[in-house]
């Protein structure tokens, strides 16, 4: 069944709504001393932050529209009826909200028939929102963004949330392009790249969840985001955002995972 005729753009003001009040939520337990961090069966941690914000956003989204599905991270997946998806992290960064680093997110996107339309990246210790739907653009704060117009590697700065998925030598063959290359990124990479701060944010090893927002902000801003394998795609496993200018060299660089 096709999607319920709610032009995307028409979405963003209600998800605005409820990520900022999740972001309040998460922001309540940022830095509490007596915060407990949990593992998870894969070894990845989560708190009760993640899970009140999840849940707050569920319940705000079935009430709002209880024909859609709804994949989170925290929660099993919900089957819906009509078409359209909610992709749910209620902290993308973790790792970094339990370090006390004010660079986790809320994210939240939709699909519609598998298509990404709608993504929010709020970044609530930074007082960051960034939102974007297909053919309506891309803000931070309400304001208009577009990606830098940097055209070549050497010199280029690119995120990445750590080293430990990285491939033999990939890093090693950046850097001889003359790339500079920066952590502890999580969504917050892709949101400099839809800023124009920084040139390029690569995921060697990503879950839907993670970066489900990231191909229609970044192509609403002027870039691309694709598979490492260059497939326009926002469930390979893992994911690469640019400004577009750089992004086929970057390909060309990088390791594809799918022939590795």
């Amino acid at each position: 069944m096709s999607p319920s005729p709610v032009a995307p753009s028409e979405l963003v003001p209600f998800i605005t709504e409820i990520i900022t009040e999740a972001g309040r939520m998460t922001l309540e337990y940022f830095r509490d001393p007596s915060l407990v961090v949990e593992r998870k069966l894969d070894g990845t941690p989560v708190t009760v932050a993640d899970r009140l914000a999840e849940r707050f956003l569920r319940e705000q989204i079935l009430d709002r529209f209880p024909d859609d599905s709804i994949v989170g991270e925290e929660e099993d997946d919900v089957a819906g009826t009509s078409g359209r998806a909610w992709i749910i992290d209620p902290i993308d960064g973790t790792k970094s909200f339990t370090a006390g680093v004010p660079l986790y997110a809320n994210l939240v996107a939709v699909l519609d028939d598998d298509v990404p339309v709608v993504g929010v990246i709020n970044i609530p210790a930074l007082d960051e929102l960034i939102t974007a739907s297909v053919g309506g653009g891309a803000f931070l704060n309400g304001d208009a963004t577009r990606v830098s117009d940097t055209a070549e590697l050497q010199g280029a700065y690119l995120m990445t949330s750590g080293l430990t998925y990285w491939p033999p030598g990939a890093l090693e063959r950046l850097t001889e392009e003359g790339m500079t290359i920066r952590t502890w990124a999580d969504a917050y990479g892709y949101a400099l790249v839809a800023t124009g701060r920084v040139a390029a944010m690569v995921d060697p090893l990503a879950n839907l969840w993670d970066v489900a927002p990231m191909q229609v902000i970044l192509e609403e801003a002027g870039g691309r985001f694709t598979s490492l394998d260059g497939t326009r795609t926002v469930a390979g496993g893992n994911g690469v955002g640019s400004n577009g200018a750089i992004h086929d060299k970057l390909l060309a660089v990088l390791p594809d995972r799918g022939r590795e």
